[in-house]
């Protein structure tokens, strides 16, 4: 299959949403200018123009996107054509009703906004596929073409009738009969068995609180409909164009689709990044994102939307101070991305985003994102040559999977504030500012390369990656792993003991008694460190050979650390010290290094091929030792044994 070195062949593919369809076609002319000067190589085209390509059922309007096409290709800039499908005209929610999404409360999503369609509509999916089917006929052959994008930011839910049809279609293909489907949601409770699939909804309001197993199917659904929906208009793309690769975007982290399975339907792995400007760690927010895309991408892969300043949604939306545009996209390249891209092109007057920034903004040409925007532009011109198609290796896995996030975040669970995003950015902090390259994987994906893997938190796993933890151990593997870890099988089923057997044993735990949360703002004392978050009372079996007691309060002199040979279990969540001073200590104890051994804080160092990045995430001056002599890409000056980085300042170095 084609992938992303297809379309970039040496370069970094650069550029943003382009949305012409908002302005006067003189106006394009000046954006082509522009973005030549820029060094803009590559525009998203047609990720919210149904209306104008479709302004009627069944009427075609192409002849603006021909024209802009052709304007395109003629100044040298590629164009990755997007499906329109996220945001449908009105007249399909008019005509079509049944294609407008529902929440749980039976209330309609009207259009007016985005995002307004259900997954689950044979109408929506019969509009969406001749629109997709119009375009790729049109387009295939078009030389401005390079890379098709489905729909975007897929995000929508349905609880309505017809997504109740496809539940119950979607559970029978499951479970295959309801006596395995009552055995597996636990039905027996609350009198809730089911004796006809027809009783069977999606999880709609109810007195007190839902059926935990038939929220977490309604999940697993969900992002298999959406997935539908992708495939169905990629399948399309792909018949036209079987040469050009196939992407659509990621939100951050997002909850509602099972990332590691999205993944692997598409060519390009691409991802929307915009951490807060005014986050202390957004660098970090940000190199979590980059490690996990890089990871499901299994190289490199594209950084899809970004913004040069503010975004238009917080409360407090301040732009991006002077250089951090630079270090932010900059930093991307150094985790593996070979696409840094914007949204958008040019900003727009009206409509519900026109305070969010863009690569030409109100101030135009003059104003300082267009000219960050050309600094950059110039700066991944110099490094592409070098970079472009390289990997990065690291010797660490954080394990992180969707289902076990659906099943560990519902009602009445003990643990509501140890939401797993908290403890997975808590890890995988830890990890960053000791500076260990890290991976993400799946439980069940082969982790034999690792030299350690870290659970932060996996409250459901599935027998088969138990088996698999216990097979890396058992390889000569070194395991990490936070509180709330196998707790549940596949269907939300406590295990007997509160934790899997196996992995008791494999820790040195005889006995789980209880889960001990912590309120807000309350600390559990720990030999030489203080507990947050979370705590548990452990009964070892006295077969760790390494043990950090609870101190003070209910559980003193009780196990928060156990070390069993290479296998570790931490009951609650240790102040970030802490928590960098022990996965530290035992990745060197598993043979882990850091990327350079002296390093000032705030500095980041990832090596990406041959190339060592060196990112100042501060605002003062730092120095950073790099023994041996190197050549900077983004000055062309010699460096030797000191790299000096002033404000957000990045070095690209080689050897």
């Amino acid at each position: 299959m084609p992938d992303l070195s297809d379309v970039t062949r040496g370069r970094i593919l650069y550029g943003g949403d382009y949305n012409p369809e908002q302005w006067p076609e003189e106006t394009w002319h000046e954006d082509v200018r522009l973005m030549k000067d820029a060094g803009v190589n590559s525009v998203t085209v047609g990720v919210f123009s149904w209306a104008r390509l479709e302004p009627r059922p069944g009427e075609r309007d192409f002849g603006w996107l021909d024209r802009l096409m052709d304007l395109l290709h003629e100044a040298g800039v590629g164009v990755v054509l997007a499906t329109p499908t996220a945001s449908p005209p009105p007249w399909l929610g008019r005509l079509h009703p049944e294609t407008l999404p529902r929440d749980e409360d039976g209330r309609t999503e009207w259009w007016g906004g985005r995002q307004h369609f259900s997954h689950s509509s044979a109408a929506y999916r019969r509009h969406a596929a001749a629109i997709t089917e119009a375009l790729a006929a049109r387009y295939a052959g078009h030389p401005a073409l390079t890379m098709w994008h489905i729909n975007n930011e897929y995000c929508t839910y349905d609880h309505g009738d017809e997504a109740a049809a496809r539940f119950r279609a979607w559970l029978r293909d499951r479970y295959g009969t309801l006596e395995a489907l009552n055995t597996a949601w636990g039905t027996a409770f609350w009198s809730q068995g089911y004796g006809d699939w027809a009783e069977i909804l999606p999880p709609r309001r109810t007195h007190y609180l839902k059926n935990p197993a038939q929220v977490l199917d309604f999940r697993r659904f969900t992002s298999d409909m959406l997935l539908e929906c992708y495939a169905a208009e990629r399948d399309i793309v792909r018949r036209h164009t079987p040469h050009l690769p196939v992407t659509t975007n990621f939100m951050p982290l997002w909850f509602g689709q099972d990332g590691w399975r999205w993944a692997e339907e598409e060519d390009v792995v691409s991802v929307d990044l915009y951490p807060d400007p005014r986050d202390p760690l957004g660098a970090q927010e940000g190199a979590l994102v980059q490690d996990l895309t890089r990871s499901q991408a299994r190289g490199p892969w594209m950084l899809m939307e970004q913004a040069t300043g503010a975004v238009g949604w917080r409360d407090v939306d301040q732009p991006k101070p002077r250089g951090l545009n630079r270090l932010w996209s900059l930093q991307a390249v150094a985790r593996g991305a070979d696409a840094v891209c914007y949204f958008q092109w040019r900003q727009s007057r009206q409509g519900a985003e026109k305070f969010h920034s863009a690569m030409v903004g109100h101030a135009g040409p003059r104003g300082r994102a267009f000219q960050e925007v050309k600094r950059l532009g110039a700066d991944l011109a110099r490094i592409a040559p070098h970079v472009s198609g390289t990997r990065i290796a690291a010797d660490v896995a954080v394990l992180h999977d969707w289902h076990a996030w659906w099943a560990a975040t519902q009602e009445a669970r003990p643990f509501s504030r140890a939401d797993p995003p908290v403890v997975l950015r808590a890890w995988h902090r830890a990890l960053w500012e000791a500076h260990l390259t890290t991976d993400f994987a799946h439980p069940e994906h082969d982790l034999s390369r690792y030299r350690m893997v870290v659970a932060p938190q996996l409250y459901l796993l599935t027998d088969a990656a138990v088996d698999n933890l216990l097979s890396y151990v058992r390889g000569g593997g070194t395991l990490v792993c936070g509180f709330l870890t196998g707790i549940a099988d596949r269907d939300d089923r406590v295990r007997p003991g509160g934790m899997d057997a196996r992995l008791r044993e494999l820790f040195g735990i005889r006995v789980l008694h209880e889960w001990w949360p912590l309120p807000a703002g309350e600390t559990v004392g720990c030999d030489g460190f203080r507990g947050t978050l979370w705590s548990e009372e452990l009964e070892a079996d006295g077969t760790a050979d390494e043990t950090v007691p609870y101190r003070g309060g209910e559980l003193d002199g009780l196990p928060a650390v156990l070390g069993k040979g290479r296998a570790w279990y931490v009951s609650t969540l240790p102040e970030p010290e802490a928590l960098r001073g022990l996965l530290a200590d035992i990745a060197a104890g598993a043979g882990v290094r850091p990327v350079l051994d002296r390093i000032p804080a705030g500095v980041e160092a990832v090596r990406r091929g041959d190339l060592l990045f060196l990112l100042n995430h501060g605002r003062a001056p730092v120095t950073v030792e790099v023994p041996g002599g190197h050549r900077d890409l983004l000055t062309g000056e010699t460096v030797t044994d000191r790299a000096e980085l002033g404000r957000y300042g990045v070095r690209v170095l080689a050897s």
